[in-house]
C-alpha cells in the first residue's frame, strides 16, 4: 500500500525561539505521515527515539483539529520473510505494517537511480 500524503508544519519549539538570534525566528518544519493511505486514525510521523527505554520514540500525531507529540512503544512485528526487519510503526498503529507501506516518492527515484547508476544497486 502507499503511505499517506498527509502534511503537517509544526512550529519550532520555545526553547530553540528563545535561544535563536533577534530577529531570525526559527521557521516551521514539515512532517509527513508514515502510516498506510486510508488509515482511520490520526496521521503519525517519529519525531525522534531517546533509544534504551519503552516509550521512548516521540512521534507527532495529528488530524484537522489538533496536533500533539506522544511518547510511544515501537510495534514489536517482525517482516515475517526477514525476522531482521522490525516494522517501524508504533504499538496499535492503523493499516499496514511498516515494510507494507511505500513511499511512490521514494521508489521512483531509487529506481531512476538504478537506471542510471545500475553499479550502485548491484546485489553481488
Amino acid at each position: 500500500m502507499n503511505q499517506c500524503t498527509a502534511v503537517a508544519l509544526l512550529p519550532p519549539p520555545e526553547h530553540v525561539v528563545a535561544l535563536s538570534v533577534p530577529g531570525h525566528r526559527p521557521e516551521a518544519g514539515h512532517v509527513l505521515c508514515e502510516l498506510g493511505e486510508d488509515h482511520d486514525h490520526d496521521h503519525a510521523a517519529m519525531l525522534w527515539d531517546e533509544g534504551g527505554r519503552p516509550g521512548s520514540a516521540v512521534w507527532v500525531r495529528w488530524n484537522a483539529e489538533h496536533t500533539r507529540l506522544a511518547p510511544l512503544l515501537w510495534c514489536p512485528a517482525l517482516r515475517p520473510q526477514d525476522v531482521d526487519e522490525a516494522c517501524g510503526l508504533f504499538v496499535g498503529h492503523p493499516a499496514g505494517h511498516g515494510w507494507e507501506v511505500s513511499d511512490p516518492t521514494d521508489e521512483a527515484i531509487a529506481g531512476d537511480l538504478a537506471k542510471r547508476h545500475p553499479h550502485l544497486f548491484s546485489r553481488s
